[in-house]
């Protein structure tokens, strides 16, 4: 691969999107190892999106979403996590100390990437369109808190969102994943839900 090249890409992946983005797939943040991580890489996979952080009340759930990805990784299920300090600067440590936190205190398996940021002006682009309104009246707005989840369909489309007091293995999301897991991907994307469960 040439230098330049790899420049390119490095650069498209600072920039986290490419041109005419649509769904998650079209998007490329950096690792937790700081290294362009497109999603396309994970086209006709079922995701789990969130946004974790190491000192939060729910940042037990790291634990929740290893065990989710271990059940299903084998049918096709992928976690992805975002750490993010927006909220009470649960996440203020660097990449490097995030990696061996997860990994060391809950063997976490599943990808994690660099810090990003979901609020405030600096918004990262996947975020955006997680959280964009006018695209998913029923899903967007902005996010509330950590470990808010977003489970994205075969087709790289948002199914569903459930906020951070939703555990990772509660039934409504055992449910959506199973669901979502047993989709033809060439059937077209069922209607996303319209009920959300609201965090406390």
């Amino acid at each position: 691969m040439s230098s330049s090249f790899h420049a390119c890409i490095t650069l498209v992946a600072l920039c986290g999107t490419l041109h005419g983005a649509t769904t998650v797939f079209d998007y490329i943040p950096l690792s937790v190892d700081e290294k362009p991580a497109p999603l396309s890489a994970y086209k006709g996979k079922v995701l789990l999106i969130v946004n974790v952080a190491s000192h939060s009340e729910f940042t037990p759930q790291y634990q929740g979403l290893e065990s989710l990805y271990e059940k299903y990784k084998g049918r096709g299920l992928v976690v992805l996590a975002f750490p993010a300090n927006d909220f009470g600067q649960e996440e203020p440590d660097g990449n490097a100390a995030i990696k061996q936190f997860a990994v060391e205190k809950y063997k976490v398996t599943f990808p994690l990437f660099a810090k990003v940021s979901i609020a405030g002006d600096s918004v990262s682009p996947l975020y955006q369109l997680l959280s964009d309104k006018e695209a998913n009246a029923s899903m967007g707005g902005p996010i509330r808190w950590n470990f808010t989840k977003f489970l994205i369909a075969r087709d790289g489309k948002i199914l569903n969102r459930f906020e951070p007091n939703v555990e990772p293995e509660a039934p409504e999301i055992i449910s959506a994943i199973e669901k979502a897991l047993a989709a033809d991907p060439s059937s077209p994307a069922p209607p996303p839900a319209t009920g959300l469960k609201k965090a406390d």
